[in-house]
């Protein structure tokens, strides 16, 4: 049941490539945007990777991060928005949109890390001096990153707002088949993220999934066996696709596996700053608000982990035990979302996405952690959420349009 193990590697080897400390400027380039030859490439990337190093770098939880990587998408995607047709075209408007991204993805990035406020505005001042104007920074840059960085400030000021840094305030059940927190007195993982202010959601249980399995029902009982049956037999492959799919706290996460997809894919086809900022923006919004209706159903349904069920049963170390409930899996409701909106920009890629979301969800079985109606749960949902997300970017009427 491996899923396209090449590509998969591939990604995971980029992913960590992006994440270097000496991430590029932008600069070196030799390609060509609507006919503008330049020297210097987009600017959206290069700040995607910056996120995703401080993700890891900070130790942010794949929460923390999945709504850092949407509040970073969304702004850049505004702000080139905002900033184009301020000036007629070509290098000019080249100039604007990267100096949009620049100054929004500075302004949110200094509002996630506030200690490298200094490496940010360094790597605005190194973006603005890239153009073949050397270190004078491009006119239109400056425009575009004063119009950036009020749509960053724009975006902060959601933050604030969002109910993700509120406090828990809810009650965790106990009995028979529910799920038992790892900590004295009982905390939950993502407890506020019920009521948390999605995307584009129209109500954090707008896909709600469907009921688990009753606990000791048949076809529980038959979930149960199959992860037992892993934990007995467990294989160095399995053991090793678990690690791989892992990306805990200290890496840039599932979400960030999936932004780094996107970059692949927008270096791939050559999107210019507009696209690259949509697919950016769309992805971490969806991924976001799948979360939040993943988390809706975790807090609806409070099923018991598998190695809470059966104490024989043993989950791997690079997994660890997550401290929310079972189901269904936020790894695959991470994953499915991000790979529908990949799909609608790169539909040649499909299956090969379709495939790491297989592998990814196997790996939370042969880690221990999740039945595998968990799974196929965490995929519905993710898609469902993907499906509404994308419509309403299309249609214009959405968060991601200017108002």
């Amino acid at each position: 049941m491996r899923a396209a193990p090449a590509l998969v590697t591939v990604a995971l080897a980029l992913l960590i490539s992006a994440c270097a400390d000496n991430a590029p400027t932008g600069a070196g380039l030799s390609a060509s945007r609507s006919g503008v030859p330049f020297a210097s490439g987009l600017a959206s990337p290069v700040w995607q990777a910056t996120a995703a190093t401080r993700v890891s770098q900070a130790n942010f939880s794949p929460l923390a991060a999945t709504h850092a990587y949407g509040l970073v998408g969304v702004a850049q995607y505004l702000a080139v928005q905002r900033a184009e047709g301020a000036d007629g075209g070509g290098r000019d408007q080249f100039e604007l949109d990267r100096g949009a991204v620049a100054g929004a993805s500075a302004v949110v990035l200094t509002y996630l890390f506030p200690s490298q406020a200094q490496a940010f505005e360094d790597l605005v001042a190194a973006q603005a001096g890239a153009g073949p104007g050397g270190s004078d920074p491009h006119p239109a840059f400056t425009r575009g990153e004063e119009t950036g960085r009020a749509v960053g400030g724009e975006i902060v000021a959601r933050a604030h707002s969002d109910g993700f840094s509120a406090a828990f305030t809810g009650t965790i059940p106990t009995g028979p088949g529910l799920w038992i927190s790892n900590t004295t007195p009982p905390t939950i993982a993502g407890g506020q993220l019920p009521v948390a202010t999605p995307w584009f959601l129209t109500s954090q249980n707008q896909f709600r999934s469907a009921p688990p399995p009753a606990f000791g029902s048949a076809e529980f009982l038959a979930g149960l066996a199959e992860i037992q049956q892993i934990s007995d037999t467990r294989t160095a492959d399995q053991t090793r696709i678990a690690a791989f799919w892992a990306l805990n706290a200290g890496t840039p996460t599932a979400s960030g596996f999936w932004i780094q997809v996107a970059t692949d894919g927008i270096n791939e086809h050559g999107l210019s700053e507009r696209e690259a900022t949509n697919l950016y923006a769309l992805l971490g919004a969806t991924m976001y608000d799948a979360v939040i209706g993943c988390w809706d159903a975790k807090q609806t349904f409070w099923l018991i982990r598998p190695w809470q069920a059966d104490p024989a049963i043993t989950t791997t170390a690079a997994v660890g035990r997550p401290n929310h409930p079972s189901y269904p899996s936020g790894h695959s409701c991470v994953s499915s979302s991000g790979a529908a909106v990949l799909s609608e920009f790169f539909p040649e890629q499909r299956p090969q996405l379709d495939a790491m979301v297989i592998e990814a969800g196997l790996s939370r079985m042969y880690g221990g952690i999740h039945y595998r109606f968990d799974i196929e749960a965490g995929q519905t949902l993710g898609r469902n959420v993907a499906q509404f997300t994308i419509a309403a970017d299309a249609a214009g009427h959405s968060v991601l349009t200017p108002h």
